[in-house]
């Protein structure tokens, strides 16, 4: 079968490479003059990221998508046991072990926080893990975390949340915070791992992508419209991947679903802000700290790339849920103040870059619509804003891709229904 998937992130290279796979005849249609959408490289020498990226254990699509277009996630990436250290504090750390135990024994170990704060976020992960990691999805993970320890609060729910989730903890949506917690940290022995990448983002997997699909991708191609046949801009194809922006695809989707395209106009989004810091003989104690944001402390994490494999000197400084900073301006001075405030540096750190993603992720409300992965027969629409248990996350792009190729291919082939996958938006295994 011949189909088409309009646009080159994550998600159309998992829908890419397993209709290829498949078997099926395709071509990938993408605006840009190159793939990876918001996970890729910029110019620099070396290139900058896009925005500093975290993959963890629990990515096995991602994983799995990498090693078949020939990349070791061991070389690429850096592993590390998940650990929130502070400037001058070790913080929790999970050591190696069973998932229950690991993260009982990292809680306990942590001796920054008083006892009865260790046993009162135990208390609450037991009473999660018994009711299956459920809630009533009106719940914000503030009002899930309201009884919890105001160390435990601070330094691992609020940080985790906005990592995750890209939404502060009082918007933020307890039913997916909880998900993610489940997958990260209970899911297996090294679910939580942190998986830092160590090479420019665009060679973890656009790079590799763009050699394996050659012929196959048409750059620089803004698709104009999609209607019944399917027809894409006037050329047949037999099945139609949206693997675009939520905004791209409600566009092209609207003429011939105008409810689904409706949902899809209705998600907000949240910016990501990354600064990057320049400072030659520097280092920080750790490749990745996290640190306390307030009214004047934007960033959440920084990140060294001297650590990484990347360049010595540059530390990236991320600032998730940023909507008020962007409004506000001055992001990138208030985060240099910041680093004066509470690292040490051997000379003093001067602003390299500001890159601000103004639609990075969409905002992960309780009970929010995400539009489903099913369009309509043999038209299927894959990013990590699909309907589904998890966040906007590379891990959830990929996962929407490989469903929507696989509801795809089953409507073009006559089945009518598609995936069940697909259209529920549970994970489904790389072919």
């Amino acid at each position: 079968m011949k189909v088409a998937v309009v646009g080159g992130g994550w998600a159309g290279i998992a829908a890419a490479v397993a209709l290829a796979d498949a078997g099926h005849d395709i071509a990938v249609l993408e605006m840009a003059p190159h793939i990876g959408g918001r996970a890729r490289s910029v110019a620099g020498e070396p290139p900058y990221d896009n925005g500093q990226h975290i993959l963890i254990g629990a990515y096995r699509d991602s994983l799995a998508l990498m090693r078949r277009l020939g990349v070791d996630p061991g070389t690429v990436l850096k592993r590390l046991p998940l650990a929130l250290p502070y400037p001058g504090e070790p913080g929790l750390c999970l050591p190696p072990g069973p998932p229950l135990v690991s993260f009982t024994r990292g809680v306990l170990a942590h001796h920054g926080w008083p006892l009865s704060a260790r046993l009162g976020l135990l208390a609450a992960a037991g009473g999660w893990l018994a009711r299956g990691f459920r809630c009533d999805e009106a719940l914000s993970v503030a009002e899930l975390c309201a009884g919890l320890p105001a160390a435990a609060r601070r330094d691992l729910v609020e940080p985790l949340c906005v990592a995750a989730l890209n939404t502060p903890a009082p918007q933020a949506s307890a039913r997916v915070f909880l998900r993610v917690l489940k997958d990260a940290l209970f899911s297996g022995a090294d679910s939580a791992d942190l998986l830092l990448p160590r090479r420019p983002l665009s060679e973890l997997l656009a790079g590799p992508a763009t050699a394996w699909l050659g012929e196959r991708l048409r750059l620089g191609r803004r698709v104009q419209s999609i209607t019944p046949g399917w027809r894409v801009d006037g050329e047949a194809f037999d099945a139609v991947v949206l693997a675009c922006s939520s905004v791209e695809a409600a566009r092209l989707a609207g003429p011939l679903a105008p409810a689904w395209a409706a949902t899809a106009q209705a998600l907000r989004f949240e910016p990501i802000v990354t600064v990057y810091l320049h400072s030659p003989g520097s280092a920080l104690p750790a490749p990745m700290l996290a640190l306390r944001e307030g009214p004047q402390a934007p960033a959440q994490f920084v990140f060294d790339h001297g650590q990484l494999g990347g360049a010595p000197g540059r530390f990236a400084f991320v600032v998730s849920g940023a909507a008020p900073w962007v409004e506000r301006g001055g992001c990138a001075e208030a985060v240099l103040a910041q680093a004066l405030r509470e690292l040490s540096w051997a000379t003093p750190p001067v602003i390299d870059r500001l890159l601000t993603e103004k639609r990075a992720t969409f905002a992960c409300t309780p009970g929010l619509a995400r539009p489903p992965a099913r369009i309509a027969p043999g038209l299927y629409a894959a990013g990590d804003y699909i309907a589904g248990p998890y966040p906007a996350t590379l891990e959830g792009a990929v996962r929407a891709g490989l469903a929507a190729a696989q509801g795809a291919a089953a409507d073009a082939a006559g089945g009518g229904t598609g995936a069940k996958g697909a259209a529920s938006g549970s994970p489904t295994k790389t072919p």
